[in-house]
């Protein structure tokens, strides 16, 4: 299936797609890509076909995940429209899309790790997420605690990231800290539980210290 639009996500939750054509043309000094008000932030951007799944995760834990079709095509100097409804505080961490072309795989057999400021992480089956209408407040994917810290980093786990028996040992996860604290350990070894868990310790974390990012290697 073509990818035919660039789909963008902000931190404030909203969402953007655009016509990949009109981007076919760049000027030296570039063009004007999304208009975003002032307390927000480009978060993400990614080629879709029109007909893709998209999946939201915030800094709280929760989760949406709706059907592309929702977002109207507009031009490039456009702001979009909600694409989940945040609380006070919170703020989207991650978005990743799920194509037309691989979404009865994905429910099936597909995962979403997330990986928390306290260094706490998990999987969940893709197949605990159920496709709401955009705009929603989502449902949890993470059990947010003092002990936890909040989400801070999110990925579809899919193809050769998927954990088979055969490939388990080619897999494993890199988490980076804002100090340049690393941890290198199997992707096998993170454990898959439900939406509305807290996880277990990925990175034992100096004091002061957070987990920042991550990396599927």
């Amino acid at each position: 299936m073509n990818n035919n639009y660039l789909l963008f996500a902000t931190k404030n939750g909203k969402v953007k797609k655009t016509a990949l054509e009109e981007y076919q043309n760049i000027r030296q000094s570039g063009l004007a890509a999304i208009e975003l008000e002032k307390d927000d932030q480009l978060l993400d951007v990614r080629q879709t076909s029109g007909k893709d799944k998209v999946l939201l995760i915030t800094a709280s834990g929760k989760c949406i995940l709706f059907g592309e079709e929702e977002i109207r095509s507009t031009g490039r100097a456009t702001q979009g429209v909600k694409g989940i409804e945040l609380k006070e505080g919170d703020s989207v961490i991650g978005m990743d899309v799920i194509s037309a072309d691989e979404e009865d795989q994905a429910q099936n057999k597909y995962e979403v790790l997330v990986i928390s400021q306290n260094g706490f992480g998990k999987k969940t089956l893709m197949n605990e997420y159920s496709p709401q209408g955009r705009g929603g407040q989502g449902v949890f994917t993470a059990k947010i605690t003092p002990k936890t810290g909040k989400v801070v980093a999110m990925r579809v786990l899919r193809h050769n990231e998927v954990i088979e028996e055969e490939v388990a040992l080619e897999n494993d996860i890199l988490v980076v800290s804002q100090k340049g604290q690393a941890i290198r350990l199997p992707l096998a070894s993170v454990p898959v539980l439900g939406r509305h868990t807290q996880g277990v310790s990925i990175i034992r974390l100096n004091a002061g210290d957070k987990a920042s990012a991550l990396a599927i290697l």
